[in-house]
């Protein structure tokens, strides 16, 4: 194994641990930051589209276990990671087509409608296939709102630390 999957492998273990101990703790009112979708979020865009769509699966899988939630985050996962060339190519234009995307180089703004588009749609994914009751739609409406905008903050908080900077 390469030094590349390794790390990928790390990060995906790091982001489900920090997610189960450290973020489902971290509560505004109700709602909780899902940024474990980070993975998804900053997968490198060059890689093999098959194995990414399966490490998003069991990125939600694992995610189910923990929380018994029976597959609503490998749902709402693996929904995120079949769309995210699109939401690559409705931020990033130009840049997603050539693949020169670098998340440290880009655009605040463009970086925030790509997080936000999956983001939200994740969140969206998730709560209603949690509630699966169309009486509970205002409930889901609003989670997905609340959580989407707490994981976006985070999220971007998160990747403007870590990112690094060849200067």
């Amino acid at each position: 194994m390469n030094k590349e999957v390794v790390l990928r492998i790390l990060f995906f273990i790091l982001l489900v641990l920090l997610q189960v101990l450290v973020f489902s703790n971290m509560r505004i009112g109700a709602y909780v930051p899902y940024v474990y979708v980070l993975f998804i979020l900053i997968f490198p865009i060059k890689s093999d589209r098959s194995i990414f769509l399966f490490s998003s699966f069991l990125l939600g899988l694992s995610l189910d276990f923990f929380f018994s939630s029976g597959g609503v985050h490998a749902a709402a996962c693996t929904i995120i990671a079949y769309i995210r060339p699109q939401a690559l190519k409705f931020s990033f234009g130009r840049s997603y087509e050539f693949q020169t995307i670098k998340l440290s180089k880009v655009s605040i703004a463009a970086k925030v409608a790509y997080f936000s588009i999956l983001i939200v749609i994740h969140h969206l994914v998730l709560f209603l296939l949690e509630t699966f009751s169309l009486s509970f739609i205002s409930y889901s409406l609003k989670s997905t709102l609340f959580s989407s905008i707490y994981t976006v903050l985070l999220s971007l908080v998160l990747v403007t630390l870590f990112s690094k900077r060849k200067e």
